[in-house]
């Protein structure tokens, strides 16, 4: 006959007790036993072979959970997973602000100066042209007839004045509203003390000194000078009624209103 082990719900630590239990009262049996057979040495009849025990409960089948064993070592490491394929590329980011400009490099230092080149060959003189012939003499002119006085023209002397480089006034009291309509103001200068000619204005010396005629209105003429002149300028202001340069061109003819000893003669004004 074959019995399906029965698994007891009797927990291990009541059935441990029950075992211990039966142990005990086996060996008291077997040392009351012992004891009996000191008081009399003689053996007994053997007695009748006792009846078979009832087969004990069947013990838990499952024993105690044993300890967690020690880890086990670490085993080799993988071989390295193929590479991935290439991710999409990512949108490009903002642009970041101007840096501040740099400071401005040193000025480079001058390159040498070339070397001079040297001169040209000097041209072969011309061949010098022959004299012409002497051209005879013309007749002589018939003398013409003497200009008129200027009517009304008057000269005025300034001596040691000052001109400054604003402009400078100074007092003609021979200059009216027609001669401002209708006539014409003249102005010389020389410096004082000078034995030379006058020169008309505009004036420039070549040197960095010039001297112009500003304007003239009822009752003075204004003048100006690149540098301030002081008291030594000697002018004279001519003043004429009544014509235009034009018109005293062509009544006085040869006249030139760039000398003052011209003007002076073909106006009859003494200096």
């Amino acid at each position: 006959m074959y019995y399906l082990p029965v698994k007891h719900s009797i927990k291990p630590q009541f059935r441990a007790m029950k075992k211990l239990k039966l142990t005990l009262s086996i060996l008291c049996v077997i040392a009351f036993t012992i004891g009996a057979c000191r008081k009399d040495k003689t053996p007994g009849p053997q007695g009748d072979t006792g009846a078979t025990g009832s087969t004990g409960a069947t013990g838990s089948d499952t024993g105690f959970t044993g300890n967690t064993g020690s880890t086990g070592s670490t085993g080799a490491t993988g071989a390295n997973g193929t590479t991935g394929s290439t991710g999409a590329t990512g949108a490009n980011g903002v642009t970041g602000a101007t840096g501040a400009n740099g400071t401005t490099g040193a000025t480079g230092a001058n390159g040498a100066t070339g070397a001079t080149g040297a001169n040209g060959a000097t041209g072969a003189n011309g061949v010098t042209g022959a004299n012409g012939a002497t051209g005879a003499n013309g007749a002589t002119g018939s003398v013409g007839a003497t200009g008129a006085t200027g009517a009304g023209a008057a000269s005025f002397d300034l001596t040691g004045q000052s001109i400054f480089t604003t402009p400078t006034s100074f007092a003609i009291p021979a200059i009216t509203q027609a001669i401002v309509d209708e006539g014409i103001v003249l102005v010389y200068y020389k410096p004082t003390g000078s034995s030379g000619a006058y020169y008309p204005l505009p004036f420039n010396n070549n040197s960095g000194l010039t001297i112009t005629l500003f304007s003239y209105q009822v009752g003075s003429v204004t003048l100006e000078s690149s540098n301030n002149i002081v008291s030594t300028a000697d002018l004279r202001v001519i003043v004429i009624p009544g014509t235009s340069l034009t018109d005293l061109e062509l009544t006085h003819p040869g006249i030139n209103v760039n000398s003052l000893s011209s003007v002076e003669s073909y106006l009859h004004l003494s200096n």
